[in-house]
């Protein structure tokens, strides 16, 4: 079979024109082979006989999961989740599929090899390392082509997820252009996420069908490859877990994929919820509260060291010396610290005569105040810093159009070193903006440097962002070039880790909006909106942010937690308006719930009253945060007019806000206290209520899980709920 690729959205799920081996006409030789494979290799896992069928199953008290071999093929032929008391059988479930090829620039020759292309010669049991748990491993062999695949699942006795990968080896070059880790048929499959805008020339409309993950409805169980750059897809009800790679495995190399996961939920209704429990296990530092002022919106790009530090012990002194607010995570120089106009190339993102070369004097100003200093930072060269783009492509890096290649191995080799280095000089926080491009237009490296070429797609003399690029035919191309360039990023995150733990990394434009992407940065931006938020007054300001919110969790349906969205909130540039006003709309942006609160504040025209509402609501941050991690959004899409709000719970603490962004007609919202809105299953405490902002007019004074609470609103009223247990 010829495999067509310029029709993309194919490529990944075609079939082989080889899918029968020639052994496949001895079953019975091959599973004697097999299972003397088997005793040779002293596999010790409870196999049980079924006719000509030899199986294997990993379990714990959450999940399992049965292999069989037959007739020398491995296939899963039960899925068990042990917490809904579901299962099923798959039927005849491919298991993986590899598309190979002899490079990524042919358009012929492509097979796509699934279980039944090999042979199974050996399968052995294994106690995993550092964890009470078991593995279970099958070498599976095609010996026309050359090619050995382990297939590896391992489970752990604490986990309610088992994970799965391929290990391929060839006995010659050859290119994997697909890995497909898990193909199973589910007759309730579901892939909740199905935008799919990986547009380079389209404002607001960036939306990359990657990194989401695949749930089944009725059994209850979660599916995806933990890469944000993975393709997860539901097809014939078929969950489809895999993603492109594209570059050459030389001749006896091994290649490991990444893993995919399969997990259990308590209550099919609630798979999502479980899946963000999943997430919370993964994370690359658990979830925390980080605060900390942005320098952007008050000195914007003429930002100096002088100006920095005034700023710095401005805040610090209102804020905690006077008020108690513990001290900032850190304080945040944005745009404007690094050299951009001359050639500097001793090093990567050089520092400007603004600051001292090595931030001296500015880490001194950050002890004092008994914080950290954060650096906003553009992988990818754009904004204010695109002047660097052409003296770095004059110096032999590898330039876009108007941001730098995030694969390019000589760009991204310096950048790594500099921020590697920046982390062992002290920078605890990064803000990385600008990666794949920002909210309107996008690069792709499509020559080839660092990535696969496609040159038979015809785009010799397309710009980098071409707007004919966002022609779907392009998607495989744009698409391996951003899984290339996120395996580059984490191998950089993963480093700057190892130099310190606790950096707090944040990637905004350019990034989306997988929940991947948090086993390796802490928070991620929202896609698709303004750092400024539009709107005449703050109810406008609000609407405009919370209908984004409504958009990425009821509309496009995006799995991922509320507790690690970037916003670009709270500002306060002014004085002037009213206590009650900005009260309201500090409390209702922090009930939105992500722990990563970023003011953008200018302290110089700050007065006590602004001050002192700060300080409140950073306290009550502190205070409440824990409940963020079950944050979640109910009610209308704001921008129509109707009541909507926010929750979260730990089993401890928990609140409830509403808002009425209609201006001039009193709404009604009921809201029912139960795990839709974040409270933890079968929670069965009395809550005690306050009301933190607003009326407490006709509450109780206790509420329990499963109780209503209707509120009547009038135009443009919030109000904040706490409920503390008894």
């Amino acid at each position: 079979m010829v495999i067509d690729k310029y029709k993309s959205q194919s490529l990944r799920f075609a079939s082989s024109r080889n899918s029968q081996l020639a052994t496949r006409n001895f079953p019975i030789m091959k599973q004697l082979t097999f299972l003397a494979a088997a005793i040779i290799a002293g596999f010790v896992l409870n196999f049980t006989q079924a006719a000509e069928n030899q199986s294997v199953t990993l379990s714990n008290a959450f999940l399992s999961r049965t292999m069989t071999v037959s007739d020398g093929v491995l296939r899963t032929t039960r899925i068990e989740n042990l917490r809904a008391q579901t299962a099923w059988n798959p039927d005849n479930a491919a298991e993986f599929k590899l598309r190979v090829s002899k490079g990524t620039q042919f358009v012929d020759g492509d097979e796509v090899l699934s279980t039944s292309d090999f042979i199974c010669t050996k399968a052995e049991q294994y106690k995993l390392d550092g964890a009470a748990g078991s593995g279970a491993a099958f070498t599976l062999e095609n010996k026309d082509r050359g090619l050995t695949v382990t297939v590896r699942y391992e489970l752990k006795d604490s986990d309610f997820f088992l994970r799965k990968r391929l290990e391929i080896q060839s006995e010659k070059p050859i290119t994997l252009e697909y890995i497909e880790v898990d193909s199973i048929p589910a007759p309730d499959a579901l892939q909740i996420y199905t935008c799919n805008a990986m547009t380079s020339q389209a404002p607001d409309n960036w939306r990359p069908n990657l990194g989401q993950p695949l749930y089944t409805t009725q059994s209850g169980t979660f599916w995806g490859v933990e890469f944000p750059a993975a393709h997860n897809t539901v097809e014939n009800s078929v969950l489809q877990c895999g993603y492109l790679w594209g570059k050459e495995i030389a001749g006896g190399q091994t290649y490991l994929s990444y893993w995919s996961v399969c997990g259990a939920a308590d209550d099919p209704k609630f798979v999502a919820d479980c899946f963000q429990q999943y997430i919370d296990t993964i994370r690359a530092h658990a979830f925390r509260l980080q605060t900390q002022y942005n320098a952007w919106f008050d000195w914007g790009g003429g930002v100096n060291r002088n100006s920095f530090k005034a700023s710095v012990n401005k805040i610090n002194e209102e804020l905690c010396v006077k008020r108690g607010v513990k001290p900032l995570s850190a304080y945040v120089i944005d745009d404007g610290w690094q050299e951009n106009s001359r050639r500097i190339f001793q090093q990567a993102w050089p520092v400007n005569g603004k600051f001292d070369p090595d931030f001296a004097s500015t880490f001194q100003d950050m002890k004092a105040v008994n914080s950290h200093l954060g650096l906003w930072l553009s992988p990818g060269c754009v904004f204010n810093c695109g002047g660097m783009v052409n003296l770095y492509r004059q110096e032999g890096y590898e330039a876009l159009t108007r941001s730098m290649s995030l694969c390019g191995p000589k760009y991204m080799a310096d950048l790594e070193k500099r921020m590697v280095e920046l982390t062992q000089q002290g920078v605890c926080f990064f803000k990385l903006d600008g990666l794949f491009g920002h909210l309107n237009i996008r690069d792709f490296e499509i020559t080839g440097r660092g990535c696969p070429a496609m040159p038979q797609l015809g785009t010799e003399g397309f710009s980098f962002n071409d707007a004919r690029l966002n022609d779907t035919k392009y998607d495989e191309l744009k698409e391996y070039y951003m899984v290339a360039g996120t395996e580059r990023l984490m191998q950089i995150f993963s480093k700057m880790r190892q130099v310190n733990p606790d950096v707090y990394i944040v990637i905004s434009n350019g990034a989306w909006l997988s929940p991947w992407w948090l086993g390796y940065v802490d928070t991620v931006w929202m896609i698709n909106a303004g750092d400024a938020a539009s709107g005449s007054d703050r109810t406008g300001e609000l609407t405009y942010r919370d209908n984004i919110y409504h958009e990425i969790v009821f509309i496009d349906k995006v799995q991922f937690p509320l507790n690690a969205l970037f916003n670009h909130e709270p500002k306060k540039n002014a004085s002037g308006e009213p206590e009650q006003t900005f009260r309201e709309y500090l409390f209702m942006h922090l009930t939105r719930g992500t722990g990563f609160v970023e003011m953008y504040l200018r302290p110089r025209v700050l007065n006590e009253s602004d001050w002192n509402v700060l300080a409140e609501g950073l306290k009550w941050a502190d205070e409440i945060y824990p409940c963020f991690a079950r944050a979640r959004m109910f009610g209308a899409q704001p921008a129509s007019g109707a009541p909507y709000g926010y929750s979260g719970w730990d089993g401890k603490k928990g609140y409830l806000s509403v808002h009425n962004p209609n201006r001039s007609e009193e709404k009604e919202i009921a809201v029912t206290l139960d795990r839709a809105i974040g409270m933890i299953p079968n929670d069965g405490k009395t809550y005690a209520v306050k009301a933190v902002v607003g009326s407490q007019d006709g509450l109780n004074k206790t509420y329990k899980q499963g109780d209503t609470i209707t509120f009547k609103l009038k135009p443009r009223e919030i109000r904040v709920l706490q409920f503390d247990a008894m």
